[in-house]
């Protein structure tokens, strides 16, 4: 009988490979922009950025290439589980990451948002090394609380609310370190020459955060539905519980803030940038150092 769980340990660590070249490429992008634009120093900034380099078109390739093997690698895990491949921390990371890839290959078709590639796949392969690494598990039955179709629903938004996160904060890091070149008026900024302005940025970090603000509110009133179900009640003070409220709280206060009372610039970015750090917090440490009723499944 075919392993279908080494199979996709195999797809893992086989995307992990391609990640790290695509990674490369996207490096050696940024670096050949960067020197084009100091040969060009003397110059005025241009409104629009220039066509990708060859090394950000094999980037972006092999990007593809990568999230192919990532995603098999997770349907496989599926298929070896019998189930949706969410149900512990090795499975939401490895469905977490490649979904952050798809939003981002799907932004494209919205924007060229290419300069982040370096961003996404250094993030996903540092994030695959880590879940496979510290966090692989066997493949198990799922315990009496997990078998449900809430699983498939809430773990799966969760999921796709932390790739706009992710790609949000992605943009808003980019936009703290454009706006601080822009504030000293340095003409020689090199590769930062090439990105769009940092309202260009906070405007596009915003929006993303909407969506994924969205999908962490059903998240949030999922979870809710999924706990009267299984344990009787829809909030217990769980530490996952409230670590998921907080971090809707983070993400409707850079909203409101943003909207009414002119929050921009380097205090929007750090918001969106705080927010994310408590996604990866409630992830990593929450789950890890705390106890309660989540334990069982990592999530």
């Amino acid at each position: 009988m075919m392993d279908f769980a080494s199979l996709s340990l195999f797809g893992v660590y086989s995307a992990m490979a391609v990640y790290t070249v695509s990674f490369l490429f996207f490096t050696w992008d940024l670096a050949k922009r960067s020197s084009m634009a100091a040969a060009a120093a003397g110059d005025e900034p241009s409104a629009k950025r220039s066509p990708g380099t060859m090394f950000q078109r094999i980037g972006l390739s092999l990007l593809v290439v990568a999230w192919v093997l990532h995603l098999a690698a997770t349907v496989l895990r599926g298929i070896a589980g019998e189930r949706v491949p969410w149900a512990n921390m090795f499975e939401f990371g490895l469905t977490a990451t490649a979904l952050i890839v798809a939003v981002f290959l799907g932004t494209l078709f919205w924007r060229d948002l290419t300069y982040l590639g370096a961003f996404v796949s250094g993030f996903v392969l540092l994030a695959l090394g880590i879940v496979t690494v510290n966090f692989y598990v066997d493949v198990v039955p799922l315990p009496p609380a997990l078998q449900s179709a809430w699983l498939v629903i809430h773990v799966f938004v969760a999921s796709l609310a932390t790739a706009f996160f992710a790609l949000g904060a992605g943009l808003s890091i980019l936009q703290l370190v454009r706006a601080r070149f822009e504030v000293r008026e340095m003409a020689k900024a090199g590769l930062l020459k090439t990105l769009p302005a940092s309202g260009v940025l906070e405007s596009l970090a915003y929006r993303l955060n909407v969506v994924g603000f969205v999908f962490w509110t059903f998240t949030l009133i999922a979870g809710a539905i999924w706990a009267e179900r299984a344990w009787g009640r829809y909030w217990g003070w769980d530490t996952k519980e409230v670590w998921t409220f907080i971090i809707w709280v983070i993400f409707a206060g850079y909203i409101h803030a943003r909207a009414t009372r002119g929050w921009r610039g380097s205090r929007s970015a750090w918001l969106g940038i705080i927010g994310f750090g408590a996604v990866l917090f409630n992830y990593t440490v929450v789950n890890i150092a705390f106890t309660g009723l989540h334990s069982y499944s990592g999530l």
